[in-house]
């Protein structure tokens, strides 16, 4: 161990920034070296997109994640120059399909509209900043409810939490109430229809500034301050290897690609913290394989609709002043759409869904001027019913060592399926989403399940628990077997969850950075009295 420890950190999304934050405030002589394979979009390092108000701006920064590494680079993802179609090549503005048919993809076919994000900041860039805390079974069961407090409400300071985002919508409060009427005396008491708590900072004139990985990482981009001298972020470097003796790692073979040159970095502790796929997909090509890798593959489940808000039911808990004073104050900031979320939390035993209902003044498609409802004065809600996967050894990523993706990496393949029990809990969704339409208005788009993989929330693939045949890492995120090999992000969530699962895997990743802070720390010390 040397005086100055050197952690490397793979990811610049939420979750590595968290490990590189904490570990740097923690540790007032070490040095972090965070590796991040796409490109710095934003002129922040890590921002969020949504931030940006030019439409043209935000555009390419987006573009730019869509790849494995700028735009330029979009050929080789199999995506013709010039077409970004939502829902098709890109699944969602700013990311790129894993399965997107072209050399080197990944193969997907059962879990199709899987998406990553490739760039500094990672999904947190690109994120609805959405920041429910877990609930009953989504928690997880090694850690006491104590320090499970301590550690969720750590993750909402880093994340800058605002409990009542919108709260002051007249138009929000009324959705609210009408609700609350359909739904207020089936659900627990905490559990009923609220706003929903999000990440970022309300600014003056009534907007929001949306948290990004900027956001988390604080001090260490903050030019002249002592924690940004010891923090270095190295983009369009991809990690092609962790160097390890079985029991301990040495550091990481890294290649900048923008010179195709490959070295070594020396490290006393590596955070591996890319995604729920690519993640594995590492320590797979570094011999690093416990059987669960890449397996209990989970997601939550969607139902979506749009309603046009209902004129009658609306007046009558909305002036017409009101009304033209939000949509008024709306008006100041076209660049974001959404105006209020509300939402119904998880609870169980007889509500075990998240429900997100986000107001916005147009629908998210265009609608014919003949429609009914186009051009509806008082909005729109699009309403999502999140339901649980239940995890199983049999859905998940299984490796190649014969075939490889379009960087030089193991191919993979994901399997992935239904089961009765899921089904059953997304016709229960359907129906409750239909009353809530129903409360509120006119449905303008049916109900419908989206395809496996929309969430982007995947989670499962290097989860975490006490017993090593059904876990990649144990309670403090280490890798069994390592004592300084440490992943991080959503992948680690061993439950089977509903929400937003951002919130839970930075409260598990400050656990994990605590834990290694205090291995370091001891680890100096011993090198100390030896010297």
């Amino acid at each position: 161990m040397t005086a100055t420890p050197t952690i490397a950190v793979v990811g610049s999304g939420p979750i590595g920034s968290t490990y590189a934050r904490l570990l740097l405030e923690a540790l007032p002589d070490a040095r972090v070296i965070m590796f991040e394979a796409g490109p710095q979009v934003t002129e922040r390092p890590g921002e969020s997109v949504r931030n940006i108000t030019d439409p043209d701006e935000k555009a390419r920064a987006r573009e730019k994640s869509q790849g494995p590494q700028a735009g330029s680079f979009r050929e080789s993802l199999g995506i013709p120059a010039g077409a970004i179609v939502e829902g098709m090549f890109t699944a969602r503005q700013g990311t790129h399909l894993l399965d997107f048919g072209g050399p080197g993809s990944a193969h997907a076919q059962a879990f199709p509209a899987a998406a990553a994000a490739t760039n500094v900041g990672g999904q947190g860039a690109h994120w609805t900043c959405a920041i429910p805390r877990p609930a009953f079974s989504e928690k997880l069961p090694f850690i006491a409810d104590d320090e499970w407090e301590d550690l969720v409400s750590t993750a909402e300071d880093l994340l800058h939490k605002q409990s009542a985002a919108f709260s002051d919508s007249p138009v929000g409060a009324a959705i609210r109430t009408l609700l609350d009427r359909e739904f207020g005396a089936e659900l627990p008491e905490g559990y009923g229809v609220s706003t929903l708590p999000v990440a970022g900072d309300p600014q003056p004139d009534g907007t929001m500034r949306w948290a990004g990985a900027d956001t988390v990482l604080g001090p260490l981009i903050e030019p002249g301050t002592d924690t940004a001298a010891r923090f270095e972020l190295r983009d369009l470097t991809l990690v092609r290897r962790i160097e390890h003796d079985g029991t301990t790692v040495r550091g990481l073979v890294v290649e900048d690609l923008r010179t195709r040159e490959q070295s070594f970095v020396e490290a006393d502790a590596v955070v591996v913290a890319a995604d729920a796929f690519r993640s594995p997909q590492l320590l797979w090509a570094s011999g690093i394989r416990p059987a669960p890798l890449g397996r209990y593959l989970t997601e939550h489940h969607v139902v979506i609709s749009t309603v046009a808000l209902d004129a009658e039911r609306m007046s009558a808990l909305v002036s017409d002043e009101e009304l033209e004073a939000e949509l008024a104050r709306r008006a100041t900031n076209p660049a974001d759409p959404v105006a209020a979320v509300n939402r119904i939390p998880f609870s169980e035993p007889d509500h075990p869904y998240s429900a997100q209902i986000m107001y916005a003044e147009t629908p998210p498609f265009p609608l014919p001027a003949d429609h009914p409802a186009a051009a509806n004065r008082w909005g729109y809600v699009n309403m999502g019913f999140g339901t649980r996967k239940f995890p199983r050894v049999e859905d998940g990523a299984t490796f190649s060592d014969d075939e490889l993706d379009y960087r030089g990496m193991p191919n993979f393949t994901i399997d992935y399926a239904l089961t009765e029990r899921e089904n059953a809990e997304i016709a229960e969704a359907t129906e409750r989403l239909r009353r809530a339409g129903q409360a509120l208005g006119t449905f303008i788009a049916e109900p419908r399940l989206l395809p496996n993989g929309s969430s982007l929330h995947f989670m499962g693939t290097m989860r975490a628990g006490t017993d090593p045949a059904t876990s990649v890492a144990d309670p403090y995120s280490r890798v069994w077997g390592f004592e300084n090999l440490v992943v991080g992000g959503n992948g680690l969530i061993p439950t089977a969850n509903t929400m937003n699962p951002t919130l839970t895997s930075i409260a598990i990743a400050v656990r994990g950075a605590r834990h290694l802070a205090d291995q370091l720390r001891a680890a100096q010390r011993e090198g100390e009295s030896v010297g």
